[in-house]
């Protein structure tokens, strides 16, 4: 008997031994969410390389809307997520009663306006649709962006991050708007006619930025983060997902594989 015991006693010390052994070697499981498209990518292709580096074992998870990915960071199946603007984030945390955290700025790819049936802006027929994002912030994003082309002049006490309708104070070509989810957006370039589209979704659908018939100009408030919730802000994971987002690797990723994002100066 004594001998089964020593026996059973040696086998479970060489499991934990092993177990022990194998958790070192897989390192500190770090999982991240992001949109399907180019902020999957680059997660995958630029951030997770030096994280791994660290000594992470890294699971990326993509999402194809834009709610899931804070729902399951702030119910912690997510450690972090990459698809959001600080605005958007915000606006998420006021009416969902989450505490998120933005930690630190990325490259974004720009909105554009996008058209199947004009060559340019001049050539926009009077009394066209032209189709924008459902969601307050990026409709904001959107409607900044035909005031930057020109085609439309917003009230100057309109709130910035949630413009509306009645805030358009002339309407050059009588555009007619249409409001719809991000990820149709793409598809309505050639169902609408004019469609205006968050970057991530346009090179998920295999657009390219130089064909939009004008790029929006980006800032802080617009470009995407990296998003973490709030109680993990100050975390040794939260400084490595900085010095990930910040190192010469990344940066060389981006340059290479993300041409025409548009690029924060550093934090």
């Amino acid at each position: 008997m004594r001998g089964i015991i020593i026996f059973l006693l040696g086998t479970l010390g060489v499991i934990i031994i092993s177990s022990v052994l194998l958790y070192e070697d897989e390192g500190e499981v770090i999982t991240i969410g992001a949109s399907t498209g180019p902020f999957s990518d680059m997660v995958n292709f630029a951030l997770k390389p030096p994280l791994e580096e660290m000594g992470y074992s890294v699971e990326i998870v993509e999402y194809t809307d834009y709610v899931q990915p804070n729902n399951a960071l702030d119910n912690g199946d997510l450690d972090a997520n990459l698809y959001q603007n600080l605005t958007f984030m915000d606006n998420f945390n006021e009416e969902n009663g989450t505490d998120l955290h933005g930690l630190i700025q990325v490259p974004t790819a720009p909105m554009g306006l996008y058209s199947s049936e004009f060559e340019s802006l001049e050539e926009i027929s009077n009394g066209s649709e032209v189709a924008l994002p459902l969601d307050p912030v990026n409709s904001s994003r959107g409607f900044l962006t035909l005031e930057e082309a020109g085609l439309v002049t917003i009230s100057e006490d309109a709130n910035m991050f949630a413009i509306q309708e009645e805030d358009i104070t002339s309407n050059n070509k009588n555009l007619e708007f249409v409001f719809q989810d991000a990820g149709q957006l793409p598809r309505s370039v050639d169902q609408i006619g004019l469609s205006l589209v968050p970057g991530n979704f346009a090179l998920a659908s295999d657009m390219n930025l130089d064909d939009a018939l004008v790029l929006e100009s980006m800032n802080e408030y617009f470009r995407n983060r990296i998003v973490v919730n709030t109680e993990d802000k100050d975390s040794e994971m939260a400084e490595d997902l900085i010095e990930a987002a910040q190192s010469e690797y990344f940066d060389q990723v981006i340059d290479e594989e993300f041409q025409g994002f548009d690029k924060p100066e550093e934090e």
